[in-house]
């Protein structure tokens, strides 16, 4: 599997475009912002696009759907509980220096428990909420892959300070993706670096519930 990601936006949020290797076909997950930028290096990649992929729609994570599905043509999957937020973005940004935004209706909805063939990729939905009342994690199995959006960092996690988010629930979310998934799968997270769900177990500190 090819994944190229781009740290986009001011804070700093990761945008992957995901494709079979050689492929002339791939996904966006979390078109955050700077749809320019995403737009160019799916043009240098010289693929089609045929689906973009919301884990949530906090908006450092989908500021650039509008634009970005327009120029691709492709459908936007969007957590079902979260629907609202991207149909009126700007309505949910709790900060004034941020956008505005374009909002945008939701293609297809996903709660978790889906099996997707895009791309000629096999995606499981994972429902993983605390970060967000909706948020989903989407899982590549037969390629050790998560998209693990903001439920789980490079030696850090999701926040739980925003409207909907709750820590244990989060937790548990968290419970599901380390014990449910190989130590080897790599997370591709939503900010920071690309890890791995046995390096976290190991060494993330907010983990530590879990040994208990």
């Amino acid at each position: 599997m090819d994944v190229r990601s781009l740290t986009v936006g001011p804070v700093a949020e990761n945008c992957y475009i995901v494709r079979r290797e050689g492929s002339d076909r791939g996904l966006i997950v979390d078109p955050g912002e700077e749809a320019e930028r995403i737009l160019g290096a799916v043009d240098e990649l010289g693929i089609g696009v045929d689906a973009i992929l919301l884990t949530h729609t906090h908006f450092d994570h989908v500021g650039a759907v509008a634009p970005v599905a327009r120029a691709t043509g492709a459908p936007v999957y969007c957590p079902e509980l979260e629907v609202p937020v991207l149909a009126d973005i700007n309505a949910f940004v709790p900060w004034p220096e941020f956008g505005p935004f374009e909002s945008y209706d939701a293609d297809e909805t996903v709660a978790g428990g889906e099996r997707l063939e895009l791309a000629g990729l096999g995606i499981d939905v994972v429902f993983t909420p605390g970060h967000s009342p909706g948020h989903v994690t989407y899982a590549i199995a037969d390629e050790d892959a998560l998209f693990s959006g903001d439920v789980l960092f490079q030696g850090s996690v999701g926040r739980v300070d925003l409207p909907g988010g709750d820590w244990p629930t989060l937790l548990e979310s968290i419970r599901g993706l380390v014990e449910g998934y190989p130590e080897r799968t790599t997370v591709y997270p939503g900010h920071m670096g690309i890890t791995t769900l046995g390096a976290e177990r190991a060494s993330n500190p907010f983990l530590a519930e879990l040994a208990r």
